[in-house]
């Protein structure tokens, strides 16, 4: 007992801290898992919806557009709104997006659809990290952390798995079906326990700042998703990424003018935050890269049908799954300077494995490829998330997340959008079986180079930080 009492507690007591993150974690779950389903359902949507590659593409760009304008407002939310009103408020939009694209009989309906759901997940995913920093205990934080690790690292990598299987039997409505009982489930898990996190103030709204936050996310998101059809060099792609990043620079300055902004950018001033953060936006970068490629290789260079396809990527999710749990309990007993580097040399070994694959190759080596990269990359992830979030304060927790889970979106657009334009290079260059094989050879070259970056930066990751040890200013 003694010992318990000496223990540090959790910033804010909450009579169930542990139902409360199940509900978070499994709306977390299903916004991640949304994130990466559809990719191999695209090419059943178009058929079914008879519309074009650049139509259909919008339900991957849409979501990732709300989700990237929602990230930013969820800090300042915070401040100002009963931190349950906030989930219940996502996780009820994302709910309703859900039955909508269900049940849609045509394109617009399920774009509204999908759009309305990455309001929850904008929403859901800050706050999970967020809410975890404030309701557990530092000693515990470690193993809390890691299994929010899993929900980021094995929703995208089980995403294509379970789709897959899901169209060698159904249509694609049961995609959508499949996710409503769960947002229900973290619905009420969330209204029975989560209390109020943080502590409000009655701050202004700052129209300029919102206004700001979503035309520089936006013009990012929507420039980059355009490029993999029009090209880098197109007169829109230019132009939205140059009024994404010009907004997003009058916005960085308008942030760190005030005394109270939306989204305290001088979190950045913590060089553990900042290392932490670049870690985890190139983890998720190799990632949401390599879950868009593989699957379109399987399917277009070693011609597997769709449900085989998702079954070939099963092993690799699996291992994610368990590496993902296993990474928090190892950063409590170690911290993340070993785990972040030898989590980005497995990772690119995996790489390095599927790059020497062809049409020829055996379908075991490829999926022996994708294991070893799904044991490098969670094996990084949860510690550099811990790392960089438990070096700020309780008052920056919030905005750490935000800013994290904000920049981690974007850079999977970017990865993404790059790992197509890779594809679309390699068809070009070659026809047939031997331009597919060239463009993912190339999509996962790019991957290989983000995970030697990531490498380079994690020399830069020191043993345990405790926020305790951090000034608030």
């Amino acid at each position: 007992m003694e010992m318990s009492e000496s223990l540090p507690k959790a910033r804010v007591q909450i009579a169930h801290p542990a139902i409360a993150m199940l509900g978070l974690m499994i709306g977390a779950f299903v916004g991640m898992f949304s994130e990466t389903a559809l990719n191999i359902a695209l090419p059943s949507l178009m058929a079914s919806l008879h519309v074009t590659q650049g139509t259909v593409q919008w339900l991957v760009t849409g979501y990732m557009l709300v989700i990237g304008i929602c990230m930013p407002l969820s800090s300042m939310l915070t401040k100002r709104f009963d931190t349950k009103k906030i989930v219940l408020f996502g996780l009820g939009a994302f709910l309703i997006g859900a039955v909508i694209a269900a049940m849609a009989p045509a394109f617009p309906v399920l774009l509204f659809g999908r759009m309305l759901q990455g309001i929850g997940t904008g929403l859901v995913l800050p706050l999970m990290f967020a809410v975890a920093m404030q309701i557990f205990p530092p000693y515990r934080l470690g193993t809390v952390m890691g299994l929010a690790a899993l929900v980021i690292m094995f929703a995208p990598a089980i995403g294509p798995t379970i789709t897959g299987i899901l169209l060698g039997v159904a249509s694609w409505h049961a995609i959508f079906w499949l996710l409503v009982p769960f947002l229900a489930v973290a619905f009420i898990l969330t209204a029975i326990a989560l209390d109020n996190a943080f502590e409000q103030k009655s701050i202004p709204i700052d129209w300029a700042s919102i206004a700001l936050s979503t035309i520089g996310f936006g013009g990012i998101v929507i420039g980059t998703s355009m490029a993999s059809d029009a090209g880098w060099l197109s007169v829109r792609v230019i132009l939205a990424l140059v009024v994404g990043i010009a907004a997003l620079a009058l916005y960085a300055g308008r942030q760190l003018s005030q005394s109270a902004p939306m989204l305290n950018l001088k979190a950045f001033k913590n060089r553990a935050f900042t290392t932490g953060t670049l870690l985890v936006m190139l983890d998720f970068g190799v990632i949401l890269a390599s879950m868009y490629l593989l699957p379109q290789y399987l399917q277009n260079v070693m011609g597997l049908p769709v449900a085989m396809t998702g079954l070939a990527m099963l092993p690799g999710g699996i291992v994610n799954a368990a590496v993902s749990a296993v990474a928090g309990r190892l950063y409590d007993r170690f911290g993340a300077k070993w785990l972040t580097r030898a989590g980005f040399i497995v990772a690119a070994i995996g790489v390095v494995i599927l790059m020497s694959t062809n049409a020829h190759s055996s379908l075991a080596q490829v999926i022996a490829g994708h294991i070893i990269l799904m044991i490098g990359a969670p094996l990084a992830m949860s510690p550099a998330q811990t790392y960089g979030l438990n070096s700020l304060p309780g008052s920056q927790s919030a905005d750490g997340s935000a800013i994290l889970n904000t920049l981690q979106q974007i850079v999977g657009a970017v990865a993404t959008a790059i790992a197509t334009s890779m594809l679309a290079l390699g068809s070009a260059s070659q026809a047939g079986v031997a331009g597919l094989t060239t463009g993912a050879h190339l999509g996962f070259g790019f991957v290989l180079i983000i995970a030697i970056v990531a490498f380079v930066i994690s020399l830069g990751v020191k043993g345990k930080v405790k926020s305790e040890d951090v000034p608030l200013n």
